[in-house]
């Protein structure tokens, strides 16, 4: 079998990427590549780093996050630059708790689970790759065992820092085991692995009276005291707390704000002096990234208490909120969807996207600004022109509430809604009706929904359903003209050559008898009214739109029907305008004659092969146009 092909050639590639020698022969491998010697936080840093990073509409995209985290370019931007950048150059940032904070299923977990995943892969590279001490159950750096008289001139000779002091087993190790011959321990490389607890360690908080410090810390291994003799022999001693194993990587708290104070107070001196204090020995160093996530109701209760002022001075909290663009929700829920069971259920063109409206739009908060409703400031957001307003005018809008996207609709609900009326109606085909009926019905049964959110939402669900009939409506029109393309660059070549005309003052020759003719103002204001260009505004539009012409031509592009989007939306109205009354009298017969259903099952057709729609959601999507335009 192939699998096993794979798996063969998986084996050998891990034996590939052993390696021992002594301390000596490591230092070789310093010198040829200084970056082996790292920190945990510059590991992170370049890992992500080296994955690709992009400039995007002049913000930073980390292709590290890609296809798992959408929507949030602005709070990962912060995330790396910030925090990661700013820990990677040693500064005291790095002596910080990174504690993200946002609302359930806000991709906190995602985010943490990627940068676990990606160091257990950069690892494996020869530019994340780590080694330790061999036989240290803490993975130590080899470095620990330069003195501390020699590590200013070695820092001189190679240009590396070396920071913390040799554990309390190595340091008798190299006694007994070395005869104190440094140069003679034997280092190997290692690779990080959350499930064989090396590099990266999780401490999920459970019952405080129960619960022993030993998760953290390690404990004494009392089976073997009578053979070493004492509590304090490093030998009788496990190190196999989530502190000691997280050495040298990353170390997730998880729902650390609900941990009890005894396990909180080691991070304390591990974040600020990088070490931590274990059994009866000295002080433990430990390179390690400690990142938690929380909730914000979690977080003002935490900062409320005065007994955690010094531990919340030792806290970076990043905001992780909720994705504020449909088009990223979207995404969202085409992801969600692949990983599930239902994958295989006919999910109708813009059913995920209406629902996605109505997610985003619960997250948003009005804007201050004149003549934005919430409607236009989620399109805004998504990257969609609106006239009158620029980029500028959105950079402000974000600028407005420092906790929008803390609140609203979860994706996980979304998807939970969309489960639950496949489940309930057996349905192999849903459409964006379907969607917002189940989620209107779930808003009942969501506890933690107040009555005055509901009514809000319920407002939603409508501001989204009519986004759809406007979505549905322009979808079959446009499956209704034959050739749309062509039909649209005929009718506009048509207005340009009369826009022509008309601010130049000229004639147009008609192509078939010669004959001179005045520009067809009909036509144009016919096409103008569908935007809502008034009698007096005309001649500015026809003026622009020669001056775009004339920009475009002394570019060498050529000018469309896509090239200006007011212009765009007016022929296609106009082209919807003129085949209204067909589609409504094809979609609203009950016995159509044979010419309409020919017309109906070639709307269809199309419908089915260019727009994405199986038989069902074609059929019901025509049903409902028919509605929408007898009413």
């Amino acid at each position: 079998m192939d699998i096993l092909n794979k798996i063969q050639q998986y084996r050998e590639e891990e034996e590939n990427l052993k390696w021992e020698g002594t301390f000596a022969e490591y230092l070789d491998i310093l010198r040829e590549r200084p970056e082996v010697a790292q920190t945990a936080h510059s590991r992170i840093y370049n890992m992500i780093k080296d994955a690709g990073v992009e400039e995007v509409d002049g913000k930073k995209h980390y292709c590290f996050f890609e296809n798992q985290i959408y929507g949030l370019e602005d709070a990962l931007e912060r995330l790396v630059e910030e925090y990661f950048h700013s820990a990677a150059k040693r500064l005291d940032v790095r002596k910080r708790i990174l504690l993200l904070m946002g609302p359930v299923s806000g991709g906190k977990s995602t985010l943490v689970t990627m940068l676990k995943r990606g160091l257990e892969k950069y690892s494996k590279c020869d530019s994340g790759a780590v080694y330790g001490i061999k036989g240290c159950p803490m993975h130590e750096d080899p470095l620990h065992l330069i003195p501390h008289h020699l590590r200013e001139e070695f820092k001189q000779e190679t240009g590396i820092r070396v920071e913390g002091n040799l554990s309390p087993l190595n340091l008798m190790r190299l006694e007994q085991e070395y005869g104190g011959r440094i140069e003679d321990v034997m280092v190997e490389r290692i690779v990080f692995s959350e499930d064989k607890r090396c590099g990266i360690g999780t401490f999920s908080p459970s019952d405080p009276k129960s619960q022993d410090i030993a998760d953290l810390t390690g404990s004494i291994d009392f089976s073997t005291i009578a053979e070493y003799g004492s509590e304090s022999d490093p030998r009788a001693y496990r190190f196999d707390g989530e502190l000691n194993k997280a050495n040298r990587g990353l170390m997730e708290f998880q729902e650390m704000l609900k941990c009890d104070e005894k396990f909180l107070w080691h991070l304390l001196s591990l974040t600020q002096e990088g070490n931590f204090k274990a059994g009866r020995f000295a002080l433990i160093s430990a390179d390690e990234m400690i990142v938690a996530h929380t909730n914000e109701a979690e977080y003002k209760s935490f900062i409320s208490n005065k007994k955690n002022e010094a531990l919340h001075s030792r806290i970076i909290v990043m905001p992780i909120p909720y994705n504020l663009k449909v088009s990223e929700e979207e995404r969202i829920y085409q992801k969600m969807i692949r990983d599930s069971d239902i994958s295989n259920v006919h999910i109708a063109p813009h059913a995920l996207k209406i629902a996605a409206i109505f997610t985003v739009l619960t997250r948003l908060k009005e804007s201050k600004k004149n003549g934005v409703d919430i409607l236009k400031k989620m399109k805004l957001y998504d990257g969609q022109n609106v006239e009158g307003f620029n980029t500028q005018d959105v950079e402000e809008m974000k600028k407005e509430y420092q906790d929008e996207g803390m609140n609203g609709i979860d994706p996980r609900y979304v998807i939970n809604r969309i489960s639950s009326a496949i489940i309930r109606k057996e349905l192999t085909s849903i459409n964006a009706l379907d969607v917002l009926r189940s989620i209107k019905d779930g808003l009942d049964q969501h506890a933690s929904i107040s009555k005055e959110d509901r009514e809000r939402y319920l407002n939603y669900i409508s501001v989204a359903r009519k986004e759809y009939d406007e979505i549905a409506k322009k979808e079959v029109q446009k499956a209704f003209v034959y050739s749309y393309e062509e039909s649209a660059k005929t009718l506009m070549d048509n207005y340009l050559d009369n826009v022509e005309a008309y601010c130049n003052k000229n004639k147009l020759r008609d192509q078939l008898t010669g004959e001179e003719m005045n520009p067809d103002e009909k036509l144009m204001r016919s096409i103008e009214e569908q935007i809502g260009i008034s009698e007096n505004a005309k001649k500015a539009f026809r003026e622009e739109i020669l001056i775009r012409i004339s920009a475009y031509a002394r570019k060498g592009k050529k000018f469309d029907y896509q090239s200006h989007e007011r212009l765009r939306e007016a022929i296609q109205k106009k082209l919807f305008a003129d085949l209204k009354d067909v589609v409504k009298i094809t979609t609203s017969t009950k016995t159509p004659d044979e010419n309409q259903l020919k017309k109906v099952n070639e709307v269809i057709a199309r419908l089915i092969e260019d727009h994405g729609y199986n038989s069902t959601s074609a059929n019901e999507l025509l049903r409902y146009v028919g509605s929408l335009l007898n009413r």
